[in-house]
């Protein structure tokens, strides 16, 4: 079942790059962009994030959370968060693995991996915007930035 616009988001508590716990729960009152994807130092995904901590202030400045989420382990997420000087958490779904991705209907069964998708959590916890790309499709970011003017109008 897809999310749309509108739905509640589906719950989570994953590990952060550094094995702190991080719950959509307590990030309640403040808008958060989930971005899930592929596997970290992957081309299209590095290039992807690398955008997200090149432009992060258009999402810190309007109070938006940012959270990147993938398959991968806490200690590749450490390493790609070092490399890259990445200035947001990047959270792992690795056990169950790909829980939270599948809740989020952005699972990939065959691959083990999540895709592309996006999301832009309300500060009460609904979903203000949803893409979902498919793998090699790198996604187009000003759709997030369009969504999060909106929702700070």
């Amino acid at each position: 079942m897809s999310l749309s616009v509108g739905d509640v988001a589906p719950e989570f508590s994953l590990p952060d790059q550094d094995k702190q716990v991080v719950s959509l729960a307590d990030l309640r009152g403040t808008p958060v962009l989930l971005v899930f994807y592929p596997f970290a130092f992957s081309g299209i995904c590095t290039g992807e994030l690398c955008q997200l901590r090149d432009e992060l202030t258009t999402y810190t400045d309007a109070g938006v959370e940012v959270l990147a989420i993938s398959t991968d382990p806490v200690f590749s997420l450490k390493a790609f968060k070092a490399q890259e000087g990445f200035d947001f958490r990047l959270l792992s779904d690795f056990w169950p693995h790909g829980a939270v991705a599948q809740a989020y209907d952005v699972f990939n069964d065959k691959a083990g991996m999540a895709v592309r998708g996006t999301f832009l959590v309300d500060a009460e916890g609904k979903i203000a915007f949803a893409e979902v790309n498919q793998p090699g499709d790198a996604r187009e970011q000003s759709g997030w930035k369009d969504a999060i003017t909106q929702l700070a109008a």
